[in-house]
């Protein structure tokens, strides 16, 4: 097999027609208004509520500052947040730059999600908020973080960086926890070329938020708390606007790149795919393949680095875990989460968007499947 040209990425944004963008950017010079929540911003915002089922939604320039901004709003000083090692950095950076301290739990074996049974040992009286992550779009076991919060009194704030679009049992995760974020990056299934956004279930949270991506500027022009700046601009909006649109189409098509793996790769020993979650509509985020290298005979890193021979480009996401970056990993022990620390070594993502060709697909599984011995 030749090499692939162009190169395979792990992802590639979707893209609206461009004729399409061009029509809302002549919109926006038109009112000169390119930010402080302009009317693409209004209107984004208003559609984003209603599709994610949220009873409030404030938007951001980007995920990380939403999530850092979502945090401040809790309005805690010091104290320790529970969250999970196998996550984007971006999760224990946001904590960490709040003036909070991660506290790592394990993740559970199946979908590599915050595991429930393991909360309750780490809770303390400085346990201040329970941050989990829907990882690569799958949810969270979210009723049972509910009840171990519900115990102890305290908030959940969900990381659903992963998880736009996805619903359990017929609801939109924005609607479990006290507030949720979502990340609309580049390379997310639905995006604002950057941006992010915080769903939350209350008016007061969401003036907060308001108020922190603000400078901390109030409706009334008080200024109340120490924000900063992390408004989205027209641009993005416009953008995010257009993506939503032909959002269900994207997410129709990435699901046939997902079966297509699954038909393929799924007989051979030593290669698993997560589980498919009951009663959840999935957005097929990424595609995470683990690799048991004493029955498949090779390591994820040899199957990556063959890959690349052949100008395809995969991502060991997450590696490592947050625990074991170095500006955190003087102070923790990634072994003391082993699930979380197994997954980092042995999960590989394989391409995976929406143009993704089924051929390439093919392709990419039939040299997966000639690394195994």
């Amino acid at each position: 097999m030749q090499k692939k040209n162009p190169p395979i990425l792990v992802t590639r944004p979707s893209l609206p027609p461009v004729e399409e963008y061009e029509t809302l950017v002549r919109e926006i010079f038109d009112s000169r208004f390119l930010t402080n929540g302009g009317a693409q911003h209004q209107k984004l915002e208003a559609a984003l509520t209603q599709k994610l089922e949220a009873p409030y939604l404030r938007l951001f320039t980007n995920g990380h500052l939403a999530l850092e901004c979502a945090i401040a709003a809790f309005g805690f000083f010091g104290g320790e947040v529970l969250t999970t090692p196998f996550t984007f950095i971006s999760t224990a950076h946001a904590i960490e730059r709040s003036g909070l301290t991660p506290v790592f739990c394990d993740v559970e074996p199946d979908y590599y999600t915050l595991n429930p049974a393991g909360l309750e040992a780490r809770i303390t009286p400085n346990t201040r908020l329970i941050l989990p992550v829907h990882v690569y779009g799958n949810p969270c076991d979210v009723a049972a973080i509910g009840r171990v919060a519900a115990r102890h009194s305290l908030p959940v704030l969900y990381d659903a960086a992963h998880a736009f679009g996805v619903t359990i049992g017929g609801r939109g995760v924005a609607q479990f926890g006290a507030a949720a974020m979502f990340s609309f990056h580049a390379t997310k299934c639905f995006h604002t070329i950057e941006g992010g956004a915080v769903a939350c279930g209350s008016a007061e949270f969401a003036e907060l938020l308001n108020s922190y991506k603000n400078f901390g500027y109030r409706a009334d022009d008080e200024i109340r708390e120490i924000g900063g700046n992390a408004k989205m601009t027209e641009f993005q909006a416009a953008m995010g606007l257009l993506n939503l649109k032909y959002f269900e189409r994207e997410i129709e098509k990435r699901g046939k790149v997902a079966a297509r793996y699954r038909e393929n790769l799924g007989g051979i020993e030593g290669v698993s795919f997560r589980p498919v979650p009951e009663n959840v509509k999935q957005n097929y985020a990424y595609l995470p393949v683990t690799f048991d290298p004493a029955t498949f005979g090779r390591t994820r890193d040899e199957v990556a680095e063959t890959l690349r021979g052949y100008d395809i480009f995969p991502r060991k996401y997450f590696y490592p875990i947050a625990s074991a970056a170095a500006c955190y990993r003087e102070r923790y022990r990634p072994e003391d989460t082993p699930v979380a620390l197994l997954a980092s070594e042995r999960v590989l993502t394989l391409p995976m968007y929406a143009d993704l060709a089924l051929t390439d697909v093919d392709d990419i599984c039939e040299i997966v499947a000639a690394c195994k011995r």
